[in-house]
């Protein structure tokens, strides 16, 4: 099991309470791993079509007067609340641009190991929207992705009691599975593994519950609780005595009830690459998750590798 060295984050902040509910976790994050905090806050000016103006083709940016050392202050007057007295090194960037070019930008250029951001809220309608700048994070950005919900109360310097990985034995939730490991030994946090079967979902009703059909899922139950077992390391269960699950059910649902059951503190899972027929793979379970959580998910693309 490689140990996830979380030296350096990265958190946006677009002065909504949205971004106070990320900061505060980024700041417990931060204290107790030692970490340098960076804060961004992305000034997006919008183009104007040249044809809107002139007839003429094209696109250009309005000029742009603003002084970045008041905007600078502002985002640490932002952030006073959530930093308190913790002693924690901090960067503030003030850049202008594309929010998603820019955070994903500089999330490289820093050599971020996670970048967190907020969600907007879940009541009624909302609950299904995530905010235009994180849908597009998740689906690009090849750094570890933080989402944090609202309302999430301030956390404590522990941060995770709870982690919760659910696990289809692909590499991405394998490679999931590996930074979960890290961070519930790091935090010492209790670690639920869960896999949910899906075969034969729709065709299993009252009328077909025979003898062969019920064998057969008891068959797929056992293989996945071996699998299970296999996946965590001999040294890791030295210390971690991960809870094995194996439910039946939609695959999100059953992440959601048992997160909600449970108290996660946190959902880890893995994201397949970004391709067409990915996101709408992606779309099925993980967004489902993301979108719905009580508590903050951790993502990992498939492009993701922990860093030592």
């Amino acid at each position: 099991m490689q140990r996830v060295n979380i030296a350096t984050i990265l958190c946006p902040i677009d002065f909504s309470e949205f971004s106070r509910d990320a900061l505060n976790h980024a700041v417990a994050l931060a204290n107790w791993y030692r970490a340098k905090l960076t804060l961004i806050h992305v000034i997006d000016i919008p183009q104007v079509p040249l044809d809107a103006l002139s007839g003429g083709a094209g696109a250009f940016t309005p000029p742009l007067d603003l002084d970045r050392a008041k905007v600078a202050d502002d985002v640490r007057d932002f952030a006073r609340p959530a930093i308190g007295t913790a002693d924690i090194s901090m960067d503030v960037l003030i850049t202008v641009g594309g929010p998603v070019t820019e955070i994903q930008r500089h999330a490289e250029q820093i050599h971020a190991d996670v970048v967190v951001v907020g969600t907007h809220g879940r009541s009624g309608f909302q609950r299904f929207v995530l905010g235009s700048v994180t849908e597009r994070l998740l689906r690009t950005i090849v750094v570890p992705l933080l989402i944090v919900p609202p309302p999430v109360m301030k956390p404590k310097t522990v941060v995770y009691d709870t982690i919760l990985c659910p696990i289809d034995f692909s590499d991405e939730s394998m490679r999931a599975l590996d930074y979960a490991l890290s961070l519930a030994q790091e935090t010492d946090a209790r670690i639920i593994l869960l896999h949910v079967l899906e075969a034969l979902l729709d065709e299993v009703t009252p009328r077909t519950r025979n003898t062969a059909v019920l064998e057969y899922l008891r068959e797929l139950e056992q293989d996945a609780s071996a699998r299970l077992m296999a996946a965590v390391p001999d040294e890791a269960r030295t210390w971690s005595h991960p809870v094995e699950r194996i439910v039946r059910g939609r695959a999100y649902r059953e992440v959601l009830a048992i997160a909600e059951a449970e108290r996660a503190s946190l959902i880890v899972m893995g994201v397949r690459g970004r391709g067409a027929l990915n996101r709408l793979i992606f779309g099925s379970t993980t967004e489902h998750v993301i979108r719905e959580a009580r508590c903050p998910v951790l993502t990992l693309h498939s492009e993701v590798a922990p860093r030592a």
